[in-house]
């Protein structure tokens, strides 16, 4: 096949051939990607807004979020998002995704995570890549296109589940827990919009190993009308925001 990028300098090496005796471009000639399968490859974008100076307390938070208009999770509420064209970069897949269904463009995003569990998506093996951006002072009016049937501001509320508290959903222990060594939290996610009848709530675990490396994890056990594991992600750059705010 035709190498994927026509400018090959900085793949050279050291110039010399591999032990099939080929160079670089006869390698690349015969190599066959399709060989072992692929995950396809996504960007989703969580973007909030505030109106006032950020808290810890996150006061006056809002977040977008589209409607879906086909399956999977169909009529679910999600983040901006699609899948990565060839020639294109992460970050410029999630700002192009969120201009191209909501109108809304220009923000600086930050990358926070990947999720890739893989029984997210019916339709292929899916790996997303989460960016955040934050709007400060009154948020643009989006407009929903491509494929979201709607595109709307909702408020947010984030109440983490102290142990022994009742969760609404069985046996949730809450902060505090020891798993594996690590701390387990749970928090509800809370999301509203009156104006389109949109008052639903979600189940987040977060688990943590303390030390110099840090394994974090934020897993859905209850998505409400989220669709996929996208409480997940909101609720892990909340605690960014919360985390960063308290400093």
């Amino acid at each position: 096949m035709t190498a994927f990028l026509k400018d090959l300098s900085k793949f050279y090496g050291t110039g010399e051939r591999n032990q099939a005796g080929q160079t670089l471009e006869e390698f690349l000639e015969g190599y066959d990607p399709y060989k072992y399968q692929t995950p396809s490859c996504t960007a989703d974008a969580v973007i909030f807004s505030c109106a006032e100076p950020l808290t810890k307390e996150l006061r006056g938070l809002k977040l977008l979020l589209v409607k879906r208009s086909n399956h999977p999770s169909i009529g679910f509420w999600a983040l901006p998002g699609g899948f990565v064209d060839m020639e294109e970069n992460l970050e410029a897949s999630a700002k192009r995704e969120l201009l191209e269904e909501t109108g809304i463009g220009g923000l600086p995003m930050e990358q926070i995570g990947a999720y890739g569990n893989y029984d997210r998506d019916p339709r292929t093996r899916v790996i997303t890549t989460a960016y955040m951006a934050l709007i400060q002072g009154r948020e643009p009016e989006p407009a929903a296109g491509d494929d979201a049937a709607d595109a709307v501001w909702c408020e947010l509320e984030l109440e983490e589940i102290r142990r022994g508290a009742d969760s609404g959903a069985g046996d949730m222990s809450g902060t505090g827990q020891q798993e594996d060594g690590a701390e387990v939290r749970t928090y509800r996610l809370t999301v509203k919009n009156p104006k389109k009848d949109l008052d639903t709530h979600a189940l987040v675990e977060r688990k943590m190993h303390p030390g110099l490396i840090r394994e974090e994890s934020f897993a859905v056990k209850d998505g409400g009308m989220i669709a996929v594991d996208h409480a997940a992600i909101i609720v892990q750059a909340l605690t960014i925001l919360q985390e960063r705010c308290g400093k």
